[in-house]
């Protein structure tokens, strides 16, 4: 996917690769952001919608039966995209409580 996303902003800007412009360059003289951020804006933006529901609600009751019985493994832990995302923005569970704070702190400009 991001390797797409490039070569459409390449050749929107008029650039190939053997220009050797950087994607970053690319991405600030386009304005927009990388793919992977604004994928992980969505994801927390789901996350958060999905525990501000009651806990009655079909999709909460989903994520606990998901949750119920399941053990990660003993040798090296797997991360999910949960607590990826939120430990490399810095956000805690209390956050999402605050609708206003939480859409502030996952906003990806672009």
């Amino acid at each position: 996917m991001k390797v797409g996303d490039m070569r459409m902003l390449r050749w929107m800007c008029g650039f190939t690769r053997r220009d050797k412009i950087t994607n970053e360059d690319i991405r600030d003289k386009v304005g927009v952001t990388s793919v992977e951020d604004k994928m992980q804006e969505v994801r927390l933006r789901w996350f958060g919608y999905v525990i501000r529901r009651c806990t009655d609600a079909l999709v909460r009751r989903c994520e606990r039966l998901a949750m119920d019985g399941f053990k990660r493994g003993r040798i090296r832990q797997k991360k999910y995209w949960k607590e990826e995302d939120m430990a490399q923005l810095r956000l805690n569970v209390d956050m999402i409580l605050d609708r206003k704070l939480w859409r502030t702190q996952i906003w990806v400009e672009g």
